[in-house]
């Protein structure tokens, strides 16, 4: 028996997403008294392949095919139900994003497993077998029983701290078996934003709400999010207004993020806002109203006009950099 974790990789590399979700991995195994065990699909180099290792993995199963150079939910499904049932894995682990929330489902069919979606902590018993899992749009938690033999897990990022270990992982190339009905879906073109830092991968968001004033003002706020490292992001009313792009939008009805820092300027906190951030390790907001929602979410709050406070902030974060 094993607990085996999907570990998705970024153009050959792996991210902290990747070393969290081996780290719950490793704990979870530790529970079980056994071992983790990653799989990779996609090319990616060895040494790569063996950081996984310092964060828990005993084994890595490398999967590599140009067929499955892009994305394509039915087989990587059908190779990660594969390689579980190699291990005997009793317990599977995915990110609880985009990729994990489509390929998750299909590998639960396939090993008749239960699921369980956003989970944010090891489980609290193993028999039964209970999580905890965020829901009413993360304003409160359900614990979740899972009774068949086999579990799969989805992790809200953040959620748990990534562990280094001293490791070696073993390498095992894995051939999986596969037809050309696997491929139905084909991907003909794959558009990749270049020069700016993905929104969902994002570390850090600066994000402008319609207490920016206007698309004119948006200057310091881009300013703030290149001195950080950053992407930009705004809020739903912003984006229907055609301030910003609606790729920027985030909530729970746009991209829902989890970055380690979130900076809401402007921004009331709707509920349907909050929705798609809560899940960020600090939140800090700037907002004139000291009766907004976003403060009951934030970490560190600013009563101010956004204008006022965006160049002091700019230049603080300037001199950090300078000195450091």
């Amino acid at each position: 028996m094993s607990v085996l974790v999907y570990t998705e990789n970024w153009d050959g590399k792996f991210k902290k997403l990747s070393f969290e979700l081996v780290s719950y991995a490793k704990a979870i195994a530790d529970q079980l008294n056994t071992e983790a065990v990653a799989v990779s699909i996609g090319n990616v180099e060895e040494d790569e392949l063996k950081k996984l290792g310092n964060y828990g993995a005993k084994k890595i199963f490398n999967v590599q095919d140009e067929k499955l150079k892009n994305l394509a939910n039915q087989p990587y499904a059908k190779i990660i139900a594969q390689v579980a049932e190699k291990e005997d894995a009793n317990v599977l682990v995915f990110a609880n994003n985009f990729t994990g929330k489509a390929v998750a489902p299909r590998v639960s069919v396939k090993l008749k497993a239960g699921l369980a979606g956003g989970v944010i902590e090891l489980p609290s018993s193993l028999d039964p077998f209970m999580v905890k899992r965020k829901v009413f749009t993360n304003k409160a938690f359900a614990n979740i029983k899972i009774k068949s033999e086999k579990k799969v897990l989805t992790l809200f990022q953040n959620s748990f701290e990534i562990k280094e270990t001293e490791n070696a992982a073993s390498i095992e190339n894995f051939t999986p078996e596969f037809s050309d009905a696997d491929f139905r879906t084909e991907v003909k073109e794959v558009n990749k934003v270049t020069g700016k830092i993905l929104l969902t991968d994002a570390e850090i968001v600066v994000s402008g709400g319609r207490g920016m004033k206007s698309p004119e003002k948006w200057e310091p706020l881009e300013e703030l999010a290149e001195v950080l490292g950053g992407a930009t992001a705004c809020s739903r009313p912003v984006s229907d207004e055609g301030w910003r792009p609606h790729e920027e939008h985030v909530g729970q009805t746009g991209k829902i993020i989890a970055p380690n820092l979130y900076i809401a300027l402007g921004i009331s906190g709707a509920i349907q806002h909050l929705g798609g951030v809560s899940s960020s390790k600090i939140i800090v907001a700037v907002n004139t109203d000291k009766d907004a929602p976003i403060f009951e979410a934030a970490d560190y709050g600013i009563v101010g006009d956004v204008h006022k406070i965006l160049p002091q902030f700019i230049e603080a974060v300037k001199e950090v950099k300078a000195e450091g």
